[in-house]
């Protein structure tokens, strides 16, 4: 591997003897709170409770050094899944986690099972726990952090790292080369992602042969590339005379064989090294002069588990260029499963921990001591260094709230809502404000034909260094203006939707990570949203806040065939938390839950908005007052209201909208009173009703009347309603793959149109 040259900056020497005593107590710890879930607290539904004992353990020299020597002020880390045991002993030692939460780990109300921004009471910069994603969202808070440096909202003495721990099983994860891939296009900076290499994954031990290639590609993508591989130790005995061959052979024992005699031990270790190096001049000295147990304590001497090796080379790496550390461990180091290829979810047995307990000096009931089995001298010391970590001090990151002016309506008396989002966005870019300085937008290479495009002309794209418009400037006639600035607020993406959620992730949380609250808007196509479902649920998690408009939608998207029409997102949104979902089909109705959005995504117990948009242009209705606002933004209002006696109602939502007002006109005489619901959010109509029940909206809007339902998409959308009242229903909408056609082919072959409606209301009749 081509090596870069790095000036060490040494600034604080590690105090070594601290911090490897700080590295004990946490490995204690955290095998402790695991042993005790599951040997010791009562368990009252029989299932094995876990944790990962060995996960943990291959990671606190790491996590010691980097919490408690490199971390800075402003860093923000997101922590390997594995290894949250780890990230709330240490904040135990600092007093930030409570005895009765660490006791009830992975039970309500204690410490979850992977660190989590919204579950655990102690400070957890990003959640983990989908292997990946919380490595890749640091290259976008990176990124963002970049932004608000840009605009001023940070000084750049206030750019701190991003920093994730991971796994090398997490290598395996396609996100982390659709983030890389985005990240150097934008050239990130002040990032740090630290691979524990202990090669083994849930099932086995990892392929050697890809993890050679690992520092080419990020080398490619513009990282430095830090390998942590041997230690102290191991380095003295290279200089030895047959010390080369040791290290050669070192290099070139497949991982599961390098696992297997770590687990058999020292003996083991002499065997082999003598069936293989025997004849190797010095290889028998060095062996002779070495205990079992000193061996087995060299050839497991691995960089990822030496401190002083690990410092260094985080002290190497001082400067703004995003940086691996490919960290060498052994799976359950100082564990009595060490190198096991079954120990990553296996645990301790009582035997085993009274053995450990007993090897590092622990007193018998006094487990849960922080600073336990330390004499006087190094307790002192460690705890003086523990007292340095920015971890002690509090977090205070207050984003003040974005005041929200009203929004206009566009002028139209027919439009689509897909263009009228655009003509909002561009008003509000106009207007200027708060409100316009503080959205960023975001999309995956659908910038333009999701009407973000007038925006952009305004805001310009978003790049650190200055992005010429090379058409402008040949003066070749364009309606787009692509120039990147500083200034720019548009960050634009490539095809992966994958990233444009993780960015969101990334922008949503800028309040709680940097003090500076952002509006993030980002655009997809709506069948394209579950191309990044895992991505959107990890944002969701995390309560970010975000705009998410997806548009174009459905089978309305007649000539682009069934590949890009939509079928369930509404359902994908009704079973997502913290993501609440409107489907207007009128320009005031967007304008309306653009306002609402806006706020909704500042309050304290708020959500993120996604609004499901189409191309269908549609004749605006005329209002004659405000009063529909109310319900609309609660889930459904009455378009023709039901007037007393009516015998049936037909409920609506979004583009289909024209064929049900003609199904409501052809019927109107017949069915007297005939009502026509439309429902804006099913969403937001479907929770109330699970919480309330009978003082729920729509069950106080929606009389004991018989329905027909009608939605472009899934048709268990609005379905469900029948369970209001109990009434009967018949749904139409799509439940099988569209295909090319024009909307009255379409419509009229999937049962979209005011024929469908019309039959749909005899059949309950009938």
């Amino acid at each position: 591997m081509a090596k870069t040259k790095i000036a060490k900056t040494l600034k604080n020497k590690p105090d070594i003897a601290a911090l490897e005593a700080l590295e004990s107590r946490i490995r204690w710890l955290s095998s402790w709170t695991i042993h005790n879930a599951n040997h010791i607290r009562e368990s009252r539904d029989g299932l094995k409770v876990g944790g990962h004992q060995a996960s943990c353990a291959s990671m606190t020299a790491i996590m010691s050094a980097l919490y408690f020597h490199a971390l800075g002020p402003n860093d923000k880390v997101a922590v390997k899944p594995h290894a949250g045991p780890l990230l709330h002993a240490i904040h135990y030692l600092l007093d930030n986690q409570s005895l009765d939460k660490l006791k009830a780990f992975r039970g309500l109300g204690g410490v979850q099972s992977y660190p989590s921004r919204t579950k655990d009471v102690i400070p957890v910069d990003f959640s983990t726990g989908s292997v990946g994603l919380g490595v890749a969202v640091t290259a976008f808070a990176s990124l963002i952090q970049d932004y608000l440096i840009a605009h001023k909202g940070l000084d750049e003495s206030q750019a701190g790292r991003m920093i994730a721990l991971m796994g090398d099983a997490e290598l395996d994860e396609g996100n982390i080369y659709e983030c890389l891939i985005e990240a150097y296009k934008h050239n990130i900076r002040n990032c740090w992602w630290i691979v524990d290499y202990n090669r083994q994954s849930l099932d086995s031990t990892t392929a050697d042969r890809m993890f050679r290639r690992f520092d080419d590609i990020f080398e490619t993508c513009g990282w430095r590339v830090v390998t942590i591989k041997s230690g102290k130790l191991q380095k003295a005995a290279f200089k030895e005379p047959g010390g080369q061959a040791l290290s050669d052979w070192i290099d070139e024992t497949p991982n599961a064989e390098f696992a297997a005699l770590t687990f058999q031990g020292g003996a083991a270790w002499r065997e082999r090294l003598l069936t293989d190096l025997g004849k190797v001049r010095g290889i028998k000295a060095l062996l002779k002069k070495r205990s079992d147990d000193e061996l087995a304590a060299l050839m497991t001497n691995l960089g990822g588990h030496c401190i002083e090796t690990i410092c260094e080379a985080f002290d190497s790496a001082q400067d703004d260029r995003p940086t691996i550390f490919i960290a060498y461990t052994v799976k359950g180091q100082g564990l009595p499963f060490a190198g096991h290829k079954d120990n990553h979810s296996g645990l301790m047995t009582p035997k085993q921990i009274e053995g450990l307990r007993g090897d590092i000096g622990i007193a018998k009931g006094e487990e849960w001591e922080p600073w336990g089995g330390l004499g006087d001298n190094i307790r002192a010391q460690a705890q003086a260094v523990a007292e340095k970590s920015p971890l002690a001090r509090e977090k205070n990151l207050p984003a003040s709230k974005v005041d929200i002016p009203a929004l206009s309506v566009p002028a139209g008396d027919k439009q689509s809502t897909q263009a009228a989002f655009g003509k909002i966005l561009l008003d509000i870019s106009k207007q200027g404000g708060p409100l316009a300085d503080r959205i960023v937008t975001t999309s995956p290479d659908v910038t333009v034909s999701t009407n973000l495009g007038a925006w952009v002309n305004q805001r310009g794209l978003f790049r650190r260094q200055e992005l010429p418009d090379v058409f402008r400037a040949a003066k070749i006639p364009s309606t787009q203006k692509w120039g990147g600035s500083k200034a720019g607020q548009h960050v634009e993406l490539g095809i992966a939707e994958n990233n444009l959620f993780l960015m969101l992730a990334a922008m949503g949380l800028s309040g709680d990570l940097f003090g500076e609250r952002l509006m993030p808007i980002g655009t997809v196509y709506d069948p394209f949203i579950s191309r990044g479902l895992d991505a959107l649920n990890y944002a969701c998690y995390q309560d970010a806040r975000f705009l998410l408009v997806a548009t174009p939608s459905g089978l309305t998207l007649g000539s682009e065939g069934g590949a890009h029409q939509s079928i369930n997102p509404p359902l994908i949104a009704m079973g997502q938390p913290g993501l609440c979902h409107y489907e207007p089909a009128y320009a005031d109705e967007l304008a309306l839950f653009m306002e609402h959005a806006f706020h909704t995504m500042q309050a304290e117990d708020g959500e993120s908005i996604y609004l499901r948009l189409t191309t269908r242009e549609l004749d605006q209705v005329e209002r004659s007052d405000d009063s529909w606002k109310a319900d609309a933004v609660a889930g459904a209002y009455w378009l023709k209201p039901p007037e007393q006696g009516c015998e049936a109602a037909i409920v609506a939502m979004g583009a289909v909208m024209p064929e049900a007002l003609e199904a409501w006109e052809q019927m109107a005489y017949d069915l007297p009173g005939l009502g026509l619901l439309n429902v804006t959010s099913p969403d937001l109509l479907h929770r109330d009703w699970s919480a309330h029940g009978g003082a729920a909206h729509i069950a106080n809007i929606l009389p004991k009347i018989p329905l027909v339902t009608l939605t472009d998409g899934a048709p268990a959308s609005l379905s469900w309603l029948g369970g209001v009242h109990g009434q009967r229903v018949v749904p139409l909408g799509i439940d099988r793959f569209g295909q090319t056609g024009d909307l009255p082919d379409l419509y009229r072959e999937y049962g979209l149109d005011a024929d469908a409606v019309v039959d749909a209301m005899a059949r309950l009749f009938a």
